[in-house]
């Protein structure tokens, strides 16, 4: 264990730091509510003015300094603020540590024996475990991304693990002790509720396999129980880490249910929220972004142009944060059928950002296919951004990005069916998930339908080619996707039933299969189907191995069967209640 540096943080913990003057807690967590409040009015400057000059003797500031170090290493991933960040974590883990209860042998091994006298311990303490598990997550996210080596992820999980170790001790804190003052416990509370909450979430949404792993070394999660956390933070308006709360729900509902299952996030929960928090923050770059991204859910892509457009252009300090709303720009002008203005902001993501070119090119050129008429430049620009796009593929501990291969099998598909692609925006829609958005509104659908069935037509009076198989198979998966949010199943099942049939003759496009699979469980799931939605789901996740994509579609399958399984587990119950009344 040595050889992998893993007692870092704590050496440097030890380190002498040197002190400004001390300041008393209670000022230093209002002050530090005073520069969140800052923060999410797009006054970064006067935040950091705050926080910074107490950074290295006051837990809260030390850490409220950090988050705006980290936020800017993660939007930028430019390597000169991820170092920032990492020292900035190191020493905000120092100042907790200078405060935090000091574990002796004889304490460990009372522990053992009885429950923890918490009373015994002073309010500097409790707060410095609470700030010292949220600097240890943060800085074990960050190393994700510090370097791309097999080593670093071991270290991040390790850290990972120390830091639910250290939450789970708070949760043991907040219940189990008598508060003094009102003003101790709500804020650290509401730090409680927001770490408990996020990582009940965060390991509910993995495959179950990885899950069972996870167990064994200690860690459960309960999304159940993690919304419940985070809606008891919410609650708690007048506290420090409120708004915290509010931030990983938003992100939960409208992002992640997204991204990593087939339905919706809480829409009516969200709306609610933003309202509030618009209130408090109505020029705040977060909760415009957000808005943005509630109307896009609800299908009202027009007015979530209009919010994206504003919070882009609600600040200019932290131009990094733009890169996110031309990302949804982009998607939002793709669900009108705007494919220029589309691949504008494509562009500026190619020029600007440093996450992925890759698929940002990929995504440009896909988007400029879809053009009925390309001038001579849009063609030109088109074979320059497939070719150029496999260049600046990454690999990151040793792995190439799912989407980033997905992109590069695409670009030389391109090529070798004669620099052709078959309704290649439309694929990006589906793969990331955003038929869901189209199914919201019927003329979004409905014209989506017809440019498949245009393509369709076209296909069938075309000599069959390698690819005829596959092309064939991805315009009828796009036909029963349209279909399903529609509402035709049968003619859904029936695209996708003809689907299944070309498994054989499908050269590249293996993923086609098992998406469709899941696909028509989906299908039988609304129609009541229960058992033989979840027998396809396990299909799915058994028979079909190494294709694109893999690990997104495991976690849809994972989302749904849990779904299924309490639909069951409720009828279940209920028929089990009906039973003992007669």
């Amino acid at each position: 264990m040595d050889d992998l540096d893993l007692d870092d943080e704590f050496q440097d913990a030890n380190e002498y730091i040197p002190e400004s003057s001390p300041i008393d807690l209670e000022v230093a967590m209002e002050e530090a509510k005073t520069a969140v409040n800052y923060f999410f009015n797009n006054k970064f400057i006067e935040a950091r003015n705050i926080l910074d000059p107490r950074a290295n003797s006051s837990m809260y500031h030390s850490l409220g300094s950090c988050v705006f170090k980290f936020l800017e290493a993660l939007l930028t991933f430019e390597q000169r603020h991820i170092e920032v960040a990492s020292e900035a974590l190191k020493q905000c883990m120092a100042v907790c540590n200078r405060h935090r209860r000091k574990t002796t042998l004889t304490n460990s091994l009372g522990k053992m024996v009885k429950r923890t006298n918490y009373d015994n311990y002073s309010p500097v303490e409790i707060h410095a475990e609470l700030c010292y598990a949220e600097s240890l997550l943060l800085k074990s996210m960050l190393t994700f991304i510090e370097d791309e080596t097999l080593v670093s992820f071991i270290k991040a999980g390790l850290k990972i693990r120390s830091c639910y170790g250290s939450y789970k001790e708070c949760g043991n804190i907040l219940k189990n002790r008598n508060w003094e003052k009102e003003s101790y416990k709500i804020h650290f509370e509401s730090g409680v509720r927001m770490g408990i909450g996020a990582f009940n979430l965060m390991i509910s949404l993995l495959p179950a396999r990885v899950i069972k792993l996870l167990e064994f070394i200690g860690f459960s999660g309960s999304k159940e129980v993690g919304l419940k956390e985070l809606e008891t933070g919410y609650n708690l308006f007048n506290s420090l880490r409120q708004v915290l709360c509010v931030m990983v729900l938003l992100a939960y509902h409208l992002i992640v249910m997204v991204v990593l299952s087939h339905t919706d996030g809480d829409l009516n929960f969200s709306e609610e929220i933003l309202k509030k928090e618009l209130e408090t923050y109505p020029q705040g770059v977060w909760f415009l972004f957000f808005k943005g991204r509630l109307e896009f859910m609800k299908g009202n892509i027009n007015e979530a142009i209009a919010w994206y457009e504003k919070s882009w252009k609600s600040q200019n300090l932290w131009p990094q944060f733009h890169h996110l709303c031309f990302w949804e720009l982009m998607w939002a002008n793709c669900a009108n059928q705007c494919w220029r203005e589309a691949s504008v902001f494509a562009d500026k993501l190619i020029n600007d950002s440093r996450w992925s070119r890759t698929i940002y090119s990929y995504q440009k050129g896909a988007m400029l296919l879809m053009i009925k008429d390309p001038i001579a430049e849009e063609v030109k620009e088109i074979e320059t951004l497939m070719k150029n796009a496999p260049q600046w593929k990454q690999r990151i501990a040793g792995k190439s990005l799912p989407m980033e291969k997905f992109a590069v099998k695409k670009t030389e598909r391109y090529f070798s069916q004669g620099k052709t692609l078959l309704l290649p925006a439309l694929e990006l829609l589906y793969v990331w998930n955003l038929f869901k958005v189209l199914g919201k509104k019927w003329p979004l659908v409905e014209a989506v339908y017809k440019l498949v069935e245009e393509e369709m037509n076209k296909l069938s009076k075309r000599p069959d080619t390698e690819f005829s198989a596959d092309n064939k198979g991805l315009l009828l998966l796009l036909k029963a996707a349209c279909l399903r949010a529609m509402g035709s199943p049968l003619q859904a099942e029936e695209c996708i039933q003809s689907l299944l049939l070309l498994e054989k003759s499908i050269k590249e496009d293996n993923y086609l299969i098992p998406y469709a699979v899941v696909e028509l469980a989906l299908l039988q799931k609304e129609q009541g189907f229960n058992d033989k939605a979840i027998q396809l789901l396990e299909d799915a996740k058994r028979l079909y191995t190494g294709y694109s994509l893999e690990s997104r579609l495991h976690f849809k399958i994972h989302s749904a069967l849990l779904e299924l399984q309490s639909d069951r587990r409720v009828s279940n119950e209920a028929a089990a209640t009906e039973t003992s009344a007669l």
